[in-house]
């Protein structure tokens, strides 16, 4: 498609700038639909609890930021650390931790930020019900940085405690 483009403005004489602008143009589209696609992936992985998937796509470096001042807040460096940190979650509310909208998804380059819900109920009685914006960082196909804003910072901390 790109080849095409850029012989047609060739044909209709376009300055070697614009055909620039439009080879820029596809690469960045093409980068957020890739990069769209990982994300997707990934949360449809995480509501499935594909364990397999999520490994392949979180890169094992990953840098993830979770807020907050509880026991699973701060960041984390290696994919090992990210997949001890949600056991951690699983175990604290007998598994009932879900994912259970992912509402928007949108990109820039290879940042793609999304809104998602989480539910979870914990054996005391606990209850998490909460919003989300992740951003997440796309690179060759893996989630390499992940950073999570919630929309109730206060009901994280109480849920998770310290």
């Amino acid at each position: 498609m790109e080849t095409i483009i850029v012989a047609l403005m060739l044909a209709l004489g376009q300055p070697t700038s614009s055909r620039q602008q439009v080879h820029n143009q596809f690469k960045t589209n093409t980068m957020e639909t890739q990069s769209m696609q990982v994300v997707r992936t990934f949360l449809t992985a995480v509501q499935k609890g594909d364990q397999a998937k999520l490994a392949s796509l979180i890169h094992p470096a990953i840098e993830w930021n979770q807020p907050g001042n509880n026991r699973f807040s701060g960041i984390k460096k290696s994919s090992t650390e990210v997949f001890q940190m949600v056991g951690g979650m699983f175990q604290a509310t007998d598994n009932s931790l879900a994912l259970t909208d992912i509402n928007v998804l949108t990109a820039n380059g290879n940042s793609v930020a999304c809104l998602v819900h989480w539910k979870a109920v914990q054996p005391n009685g606990g209850i998490l019900d909460v919003d989300n914006i992740d951003v997440y960082t796309v690179e060759n196909g893996q989630i390499v940085k992940a950073k999570v804003y919630s929309a109730d910072v206060a009901q994280e901390d109480n849920f998770w405690l310290k």
